[in-house]
């Protein structure tokens, strides 16, 4: 395991723990090198959920990847890193309730616009831009005036 803060390939375990959905085990580390403490999730390695995406490509479902993009979306937004894990778990539950392993880019996407709206407006459109892969200054507008259409004063300012 690599150090996420000086990447140093040598660490130890302080703390080992079952998580919270009983399918994984949560293990606390410190890096030998550098003394930080970083947490680690390990879980079982089952037949693979896959992504259909809009090309017609298949892929595997990458927790990291998604949440690496809400993280680009709410970046300086006062959005708290549990809320975008409770997205990211929300998420890859949607993926394991699908009888067939698989799921489509457009649905994954509409679920996660749908947990950042109640959460935060603005980290909403950033992902509805990439996501939508808007074409020009309309379509965002469109967007907009939808979301302030159906938004109610104050929602979303947590």
């Amino acid at each position: 395991m690599k150090c996420p803060y000086c990447g140093f390939g040598q660490d130890r375990v302080v703390d080992s723990r079952e998580g919270k959905d009983g399918e994984s085990i949560r293990r606390r580390r410190e890096c030998e090198r550098c003394e930080r403490r970083f947490t680690t999730y390990e879980r079982i390695d089952e037949i693979p959920y896959m992504v259909v995406k809009k090309d017609g490509r298949r892929e595997r479902f990458d927790r990291q990847k998604v949440l690496s993009g809400l993280l680009r979306a709410c970046e300086k937004r006062p959005v708290s890193s549990s809320k975008l894990e409770a997205i990211v778990d929300a998420t890859e539950s949607f993926l394991q309730d699908a009888p067939e392993r698989e799921r489509t880019t457009a649905e994954i996407g509409e679920l996660i616009m749908e947990h950042l709206k109640g959460i935060d407006t603005v980290a909403y459109i950033r992902f509805a831009s990439v996501y939508r892969d808007f074409k020009d200054v309309r379509e965002f507008k469109e967007e907009l005036e939808e979301l302030l259409g159906s938004h109610s004063p104050g929602k979303g300012r947590k």
